[in-house]
C-alpha cells in the first residue's frame, strides 16, 4: 500500500471540497471527480483514461449521477512514462492531462504532447542543478544510477551532458528497474563495489529503489558513499530519519 499516493489523493479531495464549498471560487460550478489507481502501469493508465473521457467507467456510487460522465480533464499521472502514454491517448480529444509529478524533459515537447500540463518543473532544470551542485562540492569523479524508463534515462542523459561541460566525469551509469532479476541487481552491486568513485548520482524513484535494491545494498554492505538523488526522493520518509 502506497501511503504517499493516498496522501496525494486526499489532498486533491480536500482542494476540490474547498472549491465547492466556497462562494468566491468558481461560483455556481461544482467539481466532481473519480480516482483510480494505475499501479504505475502504462496499460492500466491508458485504459482508465479512455474510460473516463468516454464516460464508460464503472461507478461505485449507489445514487445516479445527473451530470455528464465524461471527464473534462485528467489529473496525473505520477510516472513520466505512464503520463506519456496517457496524454498521447487523450490528447487527440483535446482533454488535458495535468501531472503533479511527471518531470521528464521530453514531455515539454508541445508538438508531441500539446495537451500535457504539469505543476512540477521539467528535469531540464533539475539535471543541470544536480550537475552544478556536484561541481560545487568538488566531486569530479562520480557514478550514476538511473531508473530504466523515460524519466531516468532522459534525466541522466541531461545530467551527463551538463556534467561533462563542467568537467565532471562519470565512471559508470547503471540502469535499474523494479522488475530486474536478482542476478541483475547483484551485477549492479558488484559494479559499484569494484568502482573507485565514492559519489553516486541517482535518477531513480525512492519507492522503487529504496524498497527493492536498498535491501540488497544493506545486505552487501554498500556503505561509505555520498548519495545525490533526484526529486524522486523528496517525499520519502526514510531519508529524513537519522541513522
Amino acid at each position: 500500500l502506497d501511503f504517499i499516493t493516498i496522501q496525494f489523493s486526499q489532498s486533491l479531495i480536500f482542494a476540490i471540497e474547498e472549491i465547492n464549498n466556497s462562494s468566491s471560487l468558481l461560483p455556481n460550478v461544482s467539481l466532481g471527480y473519480k480516482i483510480y489507481d494505475t499501479c504505475g502501469s502504462t496499460a492500466m493508465g491508458v485504459r482508465v483514461a479512455m474510460a473516463l473521457i468516454n464516460g464508460n467507467e464503472n461507478s461505485t456510487l449507489e445514487e445516479q449521477c445527473t451530470k455528464p460522465a465524461q471527464a473534462q480533464a485528467v489529473i496525473g499521472e505520477t510516472f513520466s512514462s505512464v503520463s506519456m502514454a496517457i496524454t498521447q491517448s487523450v490528447g487527440p480529444f483535446s482533454v488535458p492531462l495535468i501531472s503533479h509529478s511527471a518531470s521528464c524533459e521530453c514531455l515539454s515537447d508541445k508538438r508531441k504532447y500539446p495537451s500535457f500540463l504539469r505543476t512540477i518543473p521539467s528535469d531540464y532544470y533539475q539535471s543541470r542543478a544536480l550537475a552544478e551542485m556536484v561541481k560545487q562540492f568538488g566531486w569530479t569523479w562520480v557514478g550514476a544510477i538511473r531508473r530504466d524508463d523515460d524519466y531516468g534515462n532522459s534525466g541522466m542523459a541531461a545530467f551527463t551532458k551538463a556534467a561533462e561541460q563542467l568537467g565532471i566525469c562519470l565512471e559508470y551509469s547503471i540502469p535499474f528497474f523494479t522488475t530486474y532479476s536478482q542476478e541483475k541487481v547483484l551485477r549492479i552491486i558488484q559494479q559499484i563495489k569494484s568502482s573507485t568513485s565514492r559519489v553516486i548520482v541517482g535518477f531513480v524513484d525512492a519507492r522503487d529503489f529504496g524498497d527493492f535494491a536498498g535491501w540488497y545494498f544493506y545486505k552487501h554492505n554498500i556503505t561509505g558513499y555520498q548519495w545525490v538523488w533526484s526529486e524522486g526522493w523528496i517525499s520519502d520518509t526514510t531519508v529524513a530519519r537519522p541513522g
